[in-house]
């Protein structure tokens, strides 16, 4: 598969102007073309993609798809390899687009390099075995029929009177489920893992890509057909684009007569969209917006060292990519009286400003929403003081509650607690990641943030910190991948 070259092509007013084109990936196989112009939703770059062909995407359930029947092995060895070749060293595919994703991606070329960098980890082969072992119970569930014995139930509802029944045997499978993924685009990594996770349960996926990521899945998909452009796995991914809430292509994909279930990832308004599909027979399995705090002990005022380094791990949490993440930590519990939040806050604004591996020192100006609240507040001290300035490189508010606006574009709340205990109050079902300092405070602390709603307890500083095969917003994902089905009374 060649490389596709920036072109010329028609905009939408009929002038000649330079676009992206934006091949696609349809059952394993490149379609180019440059029938249909759109424009990304950060960098609002003009770009290109061939028209969708529907009849191409939905197929017929009455045929299985190309990977239902290969063992579960057979395609872990297929990943491994694929992520062998995905070293942006010396993958023609990934350097290319790289350089494609710099022209719509607001995180800029050092970032996404470093993403980039680390696609391999993914395809690791101990971490493949790993998430089919904890989320599915090992591969057998997914190759075979696996045979179950039970007890039987106390009343045979089928006979007359209330007659035991003896023991019996079943049979239940992780039978592959036909599936449209609609992608995140705060960062290139929820492709491949989107493609590893439904590679390993060995449906046939769409991958409906975001603006701003338009690259990435196809370069993996490009780099699995390089190895086998014939591999079931390969042949049951799909990788396309169509502007988000368009009814006339939705309508038609998200339906049980072709699909399953709809992987949705994104903001509220992408969630809205999909749940307006809910029907029987096709399911939603939302990864939707989060928020994430962190809690810092009063350990943390033991020394000036301490301090330090709770700012610091912080600041990590709070600016991962930019803090354009469901994992970035917006809203900071500080144990401790005003006096000591102050201290931490002072520490904790100019460390919101230096380049780590996954952010940048500086970030696009604070949005205005954010700059007229915070305006109003820097005139209402001491209830609130505040930190840095609207320049990009870290905003803090300390407030006595948490503020009434959605802290972003490396802007962080400080709000002092009597206790962490006393902070559990402010988590919800909407706080993905809470990171705890110290980390030996975690385990009185998680029974009571999972009870409030959130999913995830971590040290701080290690939100970005993922380990695949553990729940994702409160689930298995491998486990919603499937269909479980049954075959009950065997040799009855």
């Amino acid at each position: 598969m060649s490389s596709t070259p920036t072109v010329l092509c028609p905009s939408p007013s009929g002038e000649g102007t330079e676009v992206l084109a934006v091949p696609f990936i349809v059952a394993g196989r490149l379609v180019e073309g440059v029938d249909v112009v759109h424009r990304s939703r950060d960098m609002s770059t003009p770009f290109a993609t061939p028209k969708l062909d529907l009849d191409a995407l939905t197929g017929s359930r009455r045929e299985p798809g190309p990977a239902f029947g290969v063992p579960v092995s057979e395609i872990i060895d297929f990943l491994v390899a694929t992520g062998e070749r995905l070293n942006l060293e010396t993958n023609p595919l990934l350097q290319d687009a790289l350089d494609r994703m710099v022209q719509v991606h607001p995180l800029g070329r050092r970032i996404l390099t470093r993403l980039y960098q680390d696609f391999g980890i993914l395809f690791d082969r101990a971490s493949l075995e790993f998430q089919l072992e904890n989320e599915l119970g090992g591969a057998d569930v997914v190759d075979t029929w696996k045979v179950v014995k039970h007890p039987a139930p106390s009343v045979d509802l089928s006979a007359e009177g209330d007659d035991r029944v003896p023991s019996r045997s079943s049979a239940v499978r992780a039978f592959p489920a036909r599936m449209v993924h609609v992608l995140a685009g705060n960062g290139p990594g929820c492709a491949p893992l989107s493609i590893v996770r439904g590679a390993l349960t060995k449906g046939v996926h769409v991958l409906k890509m975001a603006s701003n990521d338009l690259f990435t899945a196809t370069a993996v998909l490009r780099t699995m057909a390089e190895i086998d452009p014939e591999h079931p796995t390969l042949r049951s991914f799909s990788a396309v684009y169509w502007r988000g809430g368009d009814e006339t292509i939705e309508s038609v994909l998200y339906r049980s007569q072709f699909f399953d279930k709809l992987a949705a990832w994104g903001g509220e308004a992408a969630m809205r969209s999909a749940a307006r599909y809910i029907a029987p027979g096709f399911e939603i399995l939302p990864f939707d917006p989060k928020v994430s705090v962190s809690f810092i002990g009063r350990e943390a005022f033991a020394s000036e060292e301490a301090l330090a380094e709770a700012a610091g791990l912080a600041a990590v949490d709070a600016t991962l990519l930019n803090q354009d993440g469901c994992v970035c930590s917006r809203y900071q519990f500080v144990e401790g009286s005003l006096d000591d939040a102050d201290r931490y806050c002072e520490l904790l604004a100019p460390q919101l400003g230096i380049d780590r591996p996954l952010s940048s020192g500086t970030h696009p100006p604070t949005p205005a929403e954010i700059r007229e609240s915070v305006d109003v507040l820097r005139h209402l001290e001491p209830a609130y003081r505040v930190w840095g300035g609207y320049d990009g490189q870290g905003l803090v508010v300390r407030s006595e509650d948490p503020v009434d606006f959605h802290p972003d574009a490396k802007t962080v709340n400080v709000v002092p607690v009597a206790s962490l205990a006393d902070a559990v109050r402010f988590v919800t079902t909407a706080t993905q990641t809470v990171g705890v300092y110290p980390s030996s405070r975690k385990a009185a602390l998680r029974d009571g943030v999972a009870c409030a709603g959130a999913q995830r307890v971590v040290p701080l500083g290690s939100a970005g910190e993922a380990t695949f095969g553990l729940p994702h917003d409160a689930m298995f994902p491998l486990h919603r991948f499937v269909r479980w089905v049954a075959d009950e009374h065997l040799g009855g």
